[in-house]
């Protein structure tokens, strides 16, 4: 264990010397308050060391001691449900030491150790197990349970399992490894920057189906992928992820509030506990883990709340689970990068940042994906990571929305005018994209409808048009539009207005499934193509405009998913039957 001493403080930024045994990345103990701290950097015997509390009323020669481990998580029961800050003190336990007044040096275990689990074994003495082998579970809430696992690098026979009640830091199996007995407890641990191993990585060719139109039909995501949410102060970043960690087809939810403000962490903290997953019935928070870490905790604790957030959503990936992370907001992360980059006196990138930024970020966003999970049992395990980010003004240009765009494949871009104009969720079509679409179209087909792509594919055509047209009728006037153009014009407010538009508050329109999503579809189009058969004929386009129908497909969306078959029929019909009329009184006339 290296011990030194403090001979320089710059903010979050300690310089030790005396640290010539300690290694990279080390945990450190700063001063009598012992703060806690990472080295990231070395210099011979002189370690620059990252601090995560306050370093106001430091000294030059307090001491310096390194723990000689690197930063880790501890991963067990109790995750699920818990507040954390960026280093994985539970926010709860700081509170009974610390009270309402977060003290310095605060040492408190990450899982609490007070706490009995009732762990069932689900192998016998004399069975061989391999890394990622399930020795047995903890049902930690009603809906996740929680395997106890083979840590990474162990494989052997049990010569021994345990059942019945334990705390996380007791033994429940010794198994005889080629280095002898080796014990497995309810906890591991796992150093924050190194990605967990898996047996092998998959294609990205299943969808993370979410419920939200514009997402699933637009700009899917795949199961194992990454999507930024960019978009500027007020446009609905936090409301998409909220709605998304809800209605999104996974089993576990990790939230990172990292640098965000204070008080819409509070309203996570508030609301995610009285949410009903819609998937169980039960709280929100029996599937999900919170990491808080705002705007006025420590700066350099962002970077360790990322990788913190990261590490916890493998372990449960590794589960076989299918993960969803939302990172909230990665600009926070790198502007903390930013600050220690200054004070270490490196040589600045674009606009200050550091020269790794794109490095870094790609590590981070590398760690999702679909895989093969260790194990002698073949599962599947997913992570997916979607990340907002928070460019100043809502200007893309900005390093760290450009670094993120170079390597996310989906690209959901928020609109200030959008939200402006209560138009949620303020995902605008023309800007942004999925690079998932080709390796996802084949599901849909097979899953959904064999027309989904070609469906979809007509939307944003006729989205592509109006914004084309849009600028024609601001120079001009609507009347110079011919009826054809007219009739897209209105098939794209239609597609605007009554699909893409949905309502995060309302019980029905919150949440879609694919097949009422298709229908819905469906009914735009073929209201418009019959539509086009009627110009063609004669009919005029302010009498198709304004058929009653139109409203029967605009409230479509309100329709309950039990109602869907029957009322599509009866608005297909309906659309006959108008424009049917509308060609009689044309062939009359």
């Amino acid at each position: 264990m290296s011990k030194g001493k403090i001979v320089k403080i710059s903010g979050p930024l300690v310089i030790a010397e005396g640290m010539r045994d300690a290694n990279m990345f080390d945990v450190v103990r700063v001063s009598d308050k012992r703060l806690i701290g990472e080295i990231i950097e070395m210099h011979g015997d002189r370690a620059s060391i990252q601090v995560y509390e306050e370093t106001s009323g430091l000294g030059t020669g307090e001491p310096v001691e390194s723990t000689g481990e690197p930063m880790s998580v501890e991963l067990g029961p109790g995750l699920i449900g818990s507040i954390f800050d960026g280093i994985q003190r539970p926010l709860d336990s700081i509170m009974e030491v610390a009270g309402t007044n977060l003290h310095r040096g605060v040492e408190v275990s990450s899982l609490k150790r007070n706490k009995k689990w009732a762990f069932e074994p689900t192998v016998n003495v004399g069975d061989s197990v391999v890394s990622g082998d399930e020795v047995g579970f903890v049902n930690e809430t009603d809906i996740v349970r929680h395997k106890i696992m083979v840590p990474n690098g162990i494989s052997g026979t049990v010569a021994e399992i345990k059942s019945g009640e334990f705390s996380v830091d007791e033994t429940v199996c010794i198994l005889d490894t080629e280095k002898g007995k080796t014990e497995i407890t309810l906890m591991q641990k796992w150093p924050v920057r190194r990605g967990r191993p898996y047996a092998e990585k998959l294609s990205p060719d299943k969808p993370l189906i979410t419920g939200q139109r514009v997402v699933d039909c637009m700009f899917p995501i795949a199961k194992g992928g990454v999507a930024a949410i960019p978009g500027p102060f007020g446009s609905g970043k936090t409301v998409t992820q909220h709605q998304l960690a809800k209605w999104a087809e996974a089993d576990i939810v990790v939230y990172i509030g990292c640098g965000e403000r204070g008080n819409e962490m509070t309203d996570v903290l508030n609301e995610f506990p009285e949410l009903i997953d819609p998937h169980t019935g039960k709280s929100l928070m029996e599937r999900t883990v919170l990491i808080a870490n705002t705007s006025d905790m420590p700066v350099a604790a962002r970077e360790a709340s990322i990788y913190t957030g990261i590490t916890i959503a493998e372990y449960f990936r590794d589960m076989g689970y299918s993960v969803a992370l939302m990172a909230d907001s990665t600009s926070r992360w790198a502007e903390a990068l930013r600050e220690m980059s200054g004070r270490l006196e490196e040589m600045p990138g674009e606009e200050g940042y550091p020269a790794y930024l794109g490095s870094r970020l790609a590590q981070f966003y590398e760690r999702a994906g679909r895989v093969i999970v260790n194990g002698s049992k073949a599962e599947e395990g997913s992570l997916s990571v979607i990340g907002a980010v928070s460019p100043p003004g809502g200007d893309i240009s900005e390093p760290v929305s450009q670094a993120t765009l170079r390597i996310v494949k989906v690209f959901w871009g928020l609109d200030a005018n959008l939200a402006y104009k209560r138009h949620f969720p303020a995902i605008n079509w023309l800007t942004s994209y999925s690079l998932y679409l080709d390796l996802l179209g084949d599901w849909f087909r097979e899953n959904v409808d064999k027309d989904w792509m070609n469906l979809r594919s007509r939307m944003m055509a006729l989205l592509q048009e109006e914004a084309e047209l849009d600028e024609i009728v601001k120079l001009v006037g609507m009347d110079a539009l011919s009826a054809g153009d007219r009739l897209k014009m209105e098939t794209a407010r239609s597609i605007r207005e009554d699909f893409l538009h949905q309502l995060a508050f309302h019980e029905v329109d919150t949440y879609t499934s694919l097949n009422k999503q298709c229908s819905m579809m469906k009914l735009i189009l073929n209201f418009y193509d019959k539509s086009v058969a009627a110009i063609e004929a004669g009919a005029n386009i302010e009498d198709i405009v304004n058929l009653p129908v139109r409203e029967k497909i605009g409230r479509f969306k309100y329709v309950e998913e039990e109602n869907v078959k029957d009322e599509f029929a009866a608005v297909i019909n309906q659309t006959d039957k108008e424009i049917s009329a509308l060609k009689g009184d044309v062939q009359s006339a």
